[in-house]
């Protein structure tokens, strides 16, 4: 487990993959249009689009690391994406304990829920835009707030993946791992994650995703080749999620 939050990798620029082009920059554009300003993540829910927030969280993430744009919103979307509108859209406020899965309405929200879970005894939590989880990345982070603001939630979640791809040299198969190292479990997030990208690239707007089968795999126990989503690349014989 790493003691300290990773470094940001230098960028790589989003041609570094054949998968991406401007097609899917330019529709990964005009979804950020479409969708509106955002106004930061702890500011009244009145005045936020909290899709927007992700989205503008991703976009950010992608300037710093280098990780194309629209591999982000694709991995947010299938983390945390919801129907709106008859669109699939990112969440910030989501969160899962446990297994059970919570749509809070705002940051403050969030936060209290977090707070209370732990005052709970209970760490086994995934929560922001790229639900990283509080037990085993918590201690990464300098406060369960800044955990769960969405910039620096995604920053984390962008530099795994990063080092994900560097390893893989595909970004399906780096969004992938980012979820399990199981293949069972992989195979079943990279195709719903090249469902969602095929969305982006082609107009923009992201129409419902095939649902996904929530079957809990980080509850089982790890293995050196079957890792969750964000944990450490080191091997590991625990519960990834639960236990003790």
């Amino acid at each position: 487990m790493p003691r300290m939050a990773r470094r940001m990798n230098e960028a790589k620029g989003p041609a570094s993959s054949g998968l991406l082009g401007l097609r899917g920059l330019f529709a990964a554009l005009a979804l950020i249009a479409a969708l509106g300003p955002a106004f930061g993540p702890f500011a009244s829910s009145a005045t936020l689009d909290p899709a927007q927030i992700c989205v503008d969280a991703a976009a950010e993430s992608a300037q710093n690391t280098g990780v194309p744009f629209d591999v982000l919103l694709a991995v947010t979307l299938t983390e945390t994406g919801r129907s709106i509108g008859g669109s699939l859209r990112p969440w910030p406020w989501a969160m899962n304990i446990n297994g059970e899965s919570l749509w809070l309405n705002s940051a403050e929200d969030s936060l209290a829920t977090a707070e209370a879970a732990l005052a709970e005894g209970r760490s086994n939590f995934d929560l922001g835009c790229f639900q990283i989880n509080y037990r085993w990345h918590g201690e990464n982070f300098t406060s369960l707030r800044a955990m769960i603001d969405p910039a620096t939630n995604s920053a984390y979640a962008a530099d795994f993946l990063s080092k994900l791809y560097d390893q893989t040299g595909s970004w399906p198969d780096a969004a992938a791992e980012y979820h399990s190292r199981s293949p069972e479990h992989a195979d079943r997030y990279r195709e719903r994650f090249a469902a969602i990208y095929a969305g982006l690239i082609n107009g923009g707007a992201v129409a419902d995703a095939p649902p996904r089968t929530n079957t809990f795999p980080l509850l089982q126990a790890g293995t050196p080749a079957s890792q969750g989503s964000l944990v450490p690349l080191a091997p590991a014989g625990r519960p990834l999620i639960g236990g003790s």
